[in-house]
């Protein structure tokens, strides 16, 4: 019975990142294909009012379908500037945050035993953020889990650990969005400086892994933009702009693309996740894994994500575990 169990390969979940709740045909059946019974769905975000700096909810879910046939968890996105308001009223948050998830799952009536709250928190707003799991935590009485990134593991010490019943490690966005020829969501030579401490930690972790692209918009060799959903191959089917060398696009004629104006010469330096990278991924963590992942989350669930990879990518992925 121990073997068995140890041998099981980790689950297949994905992280839901839309305003509105609806599957297209493509997303139905990669969650069909790969037996997918648990998403991760980004209920709002917590964000700053502009004139009061009070904590508000931002583009909530709509949800157009009802998720019936999977368990629902919903995700919680807390910017970090939330966190570092000297005179937060950190109980009052968590309450209201955890009322609003509520009224959601009612409305919807979705059964909700899991929350995950997402916080890239600080030195400077650890005190803030560890008291909110806390308060949040007795309220809710639910399974909870929270997002860790990769210096949160190397430093826990100083960064300490959220109190909550499972962590999940978000093995990207590595560095910093630049001008330069690194890739900001995923680079081997960053994640092996951290590697190492994840025998060290203390606190369970699934993973989650990239599947998303971007194009990073540069004028003048400054950064003006962030373009999301864009990648290689659909740059180079379009004249406006040419390939000069494997993710950098130059913008031949001035032109507007997806409501955005790209200047002549303009530079997209496109960031995409290969099926290569996914696989080392779970190579190097494997190799420095002291206990199994549960669960692999992938980020995120999107048709034109998931039109980049073959079809048995996630289940190739999780059998390195």
């Amino acid at each position: 019975m121990f073997s068995c169990t140890k041998n099981e390969k980790p689950v297949i979940s994905f992280y839901y990142w839309k305003t509105m709740f609806k599957f297209s045909n493509t997303e139905k059946e990669v969650l069909n294909e790969n037996n997918v019974q648990k998403l991760y769905v980004r209920y709002f975000d917590i964000g700053l009012h502009p004139k009061t700096n009070f904590p508000i909810p931002i583009s909530p879910i709509r949800f157009e379908e009802n998720p019936i046939e999977y368990t629902i968890v919903p995700v919680v996105f807390i910017q970090n500037k939330v966190m570092l308001q000297p005179n937060l009223d950190v109980e009052n948050l968590a309450q209201k945050t955890f009322d609003f998830i509520e009224q959601i799952n009612s409305k919807n009536k979705i059964p909700c035993q899991e929350i995950q709250i997402d916080c890239d928190w600080t030195l400077n707003s650890k005190e803030n953020y560890l008291k909110f799991i806390e308060v949040f935590k007795k309220n809710s009485r639910k399974k909870l889990s929270a997002t860790i990134r990769l210096h949160q593991v190397k430093y826990f010490k100083k960064t300490k650990i959220p109190n909550v019943d499972s962590g999940v490690l978000m093995y990207y966005n590595m560095g910093s969005i630049a001008p330069d020829s690194l890739n900001s969501i995923y680079d081997q030579k960053v994640a092996e400086r951290y590697l190492k401490s994840l025998k060290k930690y203390p606190l369970h972790l699934d993973f989650a892994f990239p599947i998303y692209s971007w194009g990073i918009h540069i004028r003048d060799n400054k950064v003006i933009g962030l373009r999301s959903k864009m990648n290689s191959a659909g740059l180079e089917k379009d004249s406006n702009f040419e390939k000069t060398s494997p993710n950098f696009f130059r913008v031949k004629h001035s032109n507007y693309k997806n409501g955005v104006f790209y200047e002549e010469n303009d530079l997209l330096k496109i960031e995409e996740i290969k099926t290569e990278d996914l696989k080392e991924m779970a190579e190097d963590l494997q190799d420095n894994l002291v206990e199994k992942p549960n669960e692999i989350i992938f980020y995120d669930l999107d048709e034109f994500n998931l039109n980049n990879y073959e079809k048995n990518i996630f289940k190739q992925v999780v059998s390195w575990f």
